[in-house]
């Protein structure tokens, strides 16, 4: 078997041997055997855990060797990056520009003829070199700066850039501009350089924002694994069309229409028997309106970012209630909605009083099958909705 050079024999067995073992108990514990790397060790062992939920294609292959846990941390998971291969699609050449564990590499490069993994970090070209060795993935490793490889790099169907979003004190950016590297300024030459560029920020950045810095933004993919915002996405093309906003969250995808059809709005339900959560990704939208459009439901407010409808919508791209009861918050309709109820999972929304407090007030402890969102309504009532989860 092919073993990287950082990592002896002697530590490999160890790794065996302990593969599902406490790593805290194995780092108190030592080795008598001064041959094994015990911090490598623990290091291997460590991300392979790691790996076992968020890389499981490769946790399956003895050999892996895997980096120190701030990078297993930011690495992508299979399954975003599986997603982002979708994205690039396939062609003759494809960049990775900033190539870090491999993760997004890896997955996003497979249909393509020629491959170039680009990274600053010697340590991490040595493992990754390694790793596609044992995953049986050929390719191009660059250890350079990526405005160094930029100028001279062959035109590419698609280049892919995940900037580090951390300043030089290890503080997180919130600004195109404050990453490394700076794509505005390279955007120029990116644009030249490619035929789609695929952008990965931080879900914490304003996709509205990235779009007016970036001018050739043709796509916003807003993506989601268990209702956790994970990443934002965004592809840039120099071909013009009208913008696509695409909110994912594991199989249910969501996109903002721009059809020219004629919008329509659906009445409030005097008496509604269903309220629906939208998923996180498309809370991180914002794009409530098409929402609402596309489906039987309106908004209870415009702040509330909750829906209300009559019929059950079994495809809806979130959460979905059945309405036991609604009640307003004078002591008497709370008495009435909340009888033989002794705790909940509260949500508030546009709502004067914190989890923590209408907690307190309602004498409920958290948990149980019963769950009450706190709201404000379009007239400026506060309302409360007892529901059951449907799913």
């Amino acid at each position: 078997m092919y073993l990287c050079t950082m990592i002896n024999e002697q530590t490999w067995e160890f790794v065996r041997q302990h593969a599902t073992d406490d790593v805290r108990k194995l780092a108190l514990q030592g080795t008598k055997d001064a041959d094994v790397d015990m911090p490598m060790a623990l290091q291997q062992i460590a991300g392979r855990q790691t790996a076992l939920k968020k890389l499981p294609s490769w946790a399956a292959h003895d050999g892996v060797v895997y980096p120190p846990h701030l990078n297993m941390e930011q690495c992508s998971s299979e399954q975003t990056a599986r997603y982002k291969a979708q994205l690039a699609g396939n062609g003759g050449v494809y960049v990775d520009l900033t190539g870090g564990f491999g993760v997004d590499f890896y997955w996003m490069s497979q249909g393509f003829k020629k491959r170039y993994y680009i990274e600053q970090n010697s340590n991490l070209c040595t493992l990754v070199e390694h790793n596609f060795h044992v995953l049986d993935h050929e390719c191009s490793v660059c250890c350079c700066d990526t405005a160094a490889f930029l100028p001279d790099m062959p035109h590419a169907d698609v280049v892919f850039l995940d900037p580090a979003r951390r300043n030089e004190h290890g503080a997180r950016t919130y600004d195109i501009k404050d990453c490394t590297p700076n794509v505005l300024e390279l955007l120029t030459l990116l644009m030249s350089k490619a035929d789609k560029v695929i952008l990965k920020l931080s879900p914490m950045f304003d996709w509205r924002k990235a779009v007016d810095d970036l001018q050739y933004v043709r796509e916003v993919h807003i993506v989601s694994v268990d209702n956790e915002c994970k990443e934002l996405l965004l592809v840039l093309e120099q071909a013009e069309r009208p913008l696509r906003l695409v909110c994912v969250n594991n199989d249910q995808i969501f996109e903002e229409s721009h059809s020219p059809s004629p919008i329509t709005h659906h009445p409030s339900p005097t008496a509604p028997d269903y309220l629906y959560e939208p998923n996180a990704s498309i809370m991180k939208a914002g794009c409530f309106e098409a929402l609402a459009q596309q489906y039987p439901l309106c908004q209870i407010s415009a702040n509330s970012h909750l829906f209300l409808s009559s019929v059950e919508i079994a495809d809806f791209p979130g959460r979905r209630f059945q309405i036991v009861a609604i009640s307003s918050v004078n002591k008497q309709s709370l008495k009435t909605a909340l009888a033989g109820i002794d705790k909940a999972n509260i949500t508030v929304r546009n709502f004067p009083l914190s989890v923590e407090q209408l907690q307190k007030k309602l004498h409920l402890k958290d948990g149980g099958d019963t769950y009450i969102f706190a709201t404000t309504k379009a007239d400026g009532a506060h309302c409360l909705y007892i529901c059951r989860k449907i799913g």
